[in-house]
């Protein structure tokens, strides 16, 4: 049956109705796609970029302390090595300091030393840095430099007199003296302490925070240039070579310095007793370079004292030489007693070791034979580097990458002065 055109006219109605209320279902989602866009774009971008900032500022402040310490490293390796510091650098780190003249009162007796401390910086980080075995002790141009410079960066630095290492002789006495030394600075500043050692020194520095009776107060020990075992450089004075760890052998000509500061110390093994003082007058005069007192004392030899004289001063001479191994034989025990060698496999206090590459008066071997001998956990850091001679900038021509790495280097270095824990940020 057809239907009716009544009936047609309200299908028709419901019809127009349904379509009207599509058209209004497809406006409320037109409606609702143009809030959303108006939130992402008036809204949610605001909050977005807000993120995006926020993440941005805690990602710089967690870099500036990254930044900061190579920026220190950067001026201390600058005013060290004689560079002129960039203006920037210099205006981010540079700090007024003051000097003052001390006296520790240790256990031992009087130490003579020098504070260097940033006028404007109340209980800076602490630093000890330890002279290298040379007659002008603290007063040294480069360990005054370099004391300077730390000093700049915002850290207070101690620089105690070895009385030994300055006149040549490295003894256990001066294990003492660094160990109390490091104790009396512990003591002034509130807890333990960084300490650096140049040249033998770093390895005393390291046979002291062995010591229980030290340990507690030393943060790290930074070595530079420094021997593990005294034994196995005597026996590289003696032959020109160094064994190192992986079996290789370095084959490097000594300095003449180093075999004549074992000669000095053991003076009495290379001549006749009745000869002693007035060779040792002579090497005296020759390693503290005072030419007019090695002048006037070799006019006090015979001839038979002024040959043994001149054999001593030659490091290459067959009979030298064989002097020097019975030495070394000889005083095996003392020499010991002066190597960190059998004391780092249960070394816990962090280590930080740099040596240069072509160093011929304690090769650079010595730190590899550290290096393997402590826990991964205490050595924080070690670098062999082409840059730096033995304890110096002289005479180097290095890459890039080199320059970077030593600034790396000492950028951790940084890191741990003003670190409790005196580590790397990752360990």
């Amino acid at each position: 049956m057809r239907p009716s055109l009544k009936m047609k006219k309200v299908k028709a109605r419901r019809r127009g109705l349904s379509g009207f209320a599509e058209r209004l279902k497809r406006s409320g989602a037109v409606v609702d796609r143009t809030r959303e866009r108006v939130w992402s774009r008036v809204i949610a971008r605001p909050v977005f970029y807000s993120l995006l900032l926020a993440g941005m500022v805690v990602f710089l402040l967690g870099a500036w302390p990254f930044a900061k310490d190579h920026l220190q490293a950067l001026s201390v390796l600058d005013q060290v090595s004689g560079k002129p510091v960039p203006k920037l650098v210099g205006d981010l780190v540079a700090h007024p300091i003051e000097t003052a003249d001390l006296t520790l009162y240790v256990e031992s007796g009087a130490v003579r030393a020098r504070l260097y401390e940033p006028e404007d910086l109340k209980n800076a980080p602490a630093l000890i840095v330890l002279h290298g075995v040379h007659h002008l002790g603290i007063d040294e141009p480069r360990l005054e430099a370099f004391a300077t410079a730390m000093a700049s960066c915002g850290i207070r630095v101690l620089t105690p007199e070895l009385p030994d290492i300055k006149d040549y002789h490295v003894d256990s006495t001066s294990v003492k003296t660094i160990g109390e030394s490091v104790q009396w600075f512990a003591k002034q500043t509130g807890g333990p302490v960084g300490v650096m050692g140049l040249s033998f020194s770093g390895g005393l520095a390291l046979v002291a925070a062995a010591d229980p009776l030290y340990k507690p107060d030393f943060k790290f020990v930074l070595a530079v240039g420094s021997q593990d075992s005294m034994s196995r450089v005597a026996q590289y004075y003696d032959t020109d070579k160094d064994v190192r760890p992986n079996g290789t052998v370095e084959l490097l000509p000594a300095h003449e310095y180093g075999p004549l500061v074992l000669e000095y110390e053991y003076v009495e093994d290379f001549v006749p007793r009745q000869d002693v003082a007035a060779v040792r007058a002579v090497l005296r005069a020759h390693l503290y370079e005072d030419k007019s007192a090695e002048e006037a004392a070799s006019l006090k030899l015979d001839e038979r004292q002024k040959q043994e004289a001149l054999e001593l001063m030659d490091a290459t001479s067959p009979r030298t030489r064989d002097l020097i191994a019975k030495a070394n034989a000889k005083h095996a025990d003392e020499m010991a007693g002066l190597s960190p060698r059998g004391r780092l496999a249960k070394m816990t206090t962090p280590v930080y070791l740099l040596h240069g590459e072509a160093d011929n008066i304690i090769p650079s071997a010595e730190t590899l034979w550290m290096a393997s001998e402590l826990p991964s956990e205490s050595l924080q850091a070690m670098l062999v580097s082409p840059v730096i001679s033995h304890i110096d900038f002289e005479g180097t021509k290095p890459g890039a990458m080199d320059e970077w790495r030593l600034l790396h280097f000492f950028a951790l270095v940084m890191h741990a002065i003003e670190t409790p824990s005196g580590r790397t940020p990752w360990l």
